[in-house]
């Protein structure tokens, strides 16, 4: 079964209608128009079969904040696999931030991990993925990433990485570096910066390679107002 958030705008009060997979999201406080999930493993995570499935769906003039409660890791496979698949859609204004913590690729792992974002226009997106290949002294498993996204239902953003273990040593992969941690911005772009990859239309990719994850200094505070640019 799918992991599922639904939350629809509503003048008296947002309404939230949440649904447990493999995690279980769970209803924080918030403030007016501003509503706040917790994602809780409810299982042990990742294994070998696995398959992750999120769904978010936001409608309305409303904010949804994510905030994960661990990293994820996951863990050799002997052979097998697993995939982590999130599918997010935005509509009627609706804005979606969702700070992402490490998520971990252990030794003899093999795994897929896609996203998939539609937004109607007027929607915005900030993601964080940290991606961590390997645990303290491994080497690190392997993990395919996918990123699509979508605004007004034309293409805004595709990406597709290779970081196994063969092809993520690459002077333009990884190099030498474990840790991938990146902050993604749809329908409105950050500051110019020289770590930051501004997309054709409007939307931004900040990102750092570093041997540990605690090294980064990208930022996506949740709750923190963004500078909008064209």
């Amino acid at each position: 079964m799918s992991t599922r958030i639904d939350v629809v705008a509503d003048p008296v009060r947002d309404r939230c209608l949440l649904t447990t997979g493999h995690l279980s999201p769970r209803q924080l406080p918030g403030r007016a128009g501003v509503v706040r999930v917790a994602l809780v493993q409810a299982g042990a995570l990742l294994l070998a079969g696995d398959e992750v499935r999120m769904e978010v769906v936001v409608a309305g003039a409303v904010r949804l904040e994510i905030v994960e409660t661990a990293g994820t890791v996951a863990y050799g496979m002997r052979g097998g696999s697993a995939r982590w698949d999130v599918d997010i859609t935005l509509t009627d204004g609706a804005s979606l931030q969702w700070y992402g913590e490490p998520f971990v690729v252990a030794a003899d792992a093999d795994v897929t991990r896609t996203t998939t974002v539609r937004l109607a226009a007027g929607c915005t997106a900030q993601l964080r993925e940290s991606l961590v290949l390997g645990r303290q002294g491994e080497l690190g498993g392997a993990l395919h990433t996918s990123t699509r996204a979508w605004l007004a239902g034309e293409p805004l953003l595709a990406e597709d990485l290779d970081l196994s273990p063969a092809a993520r040593t690459g002077w333009a992969v990884l190099g030498t570096a474990r840790c991938l941690d990146t902050v993604t911005t749809l329908g409105f772009r950050l500051p110019d910066d020289p770590q930051t990859l501004q997309l054709e239309g409007p939307g931004s990719i900040a990102r750092q390679l570093v041997q540990e994850q605690h090294q980064s200094t990208l930022d996506c505070p949740i709750g923190h107002s963004h500078t909008l640019q064209p």
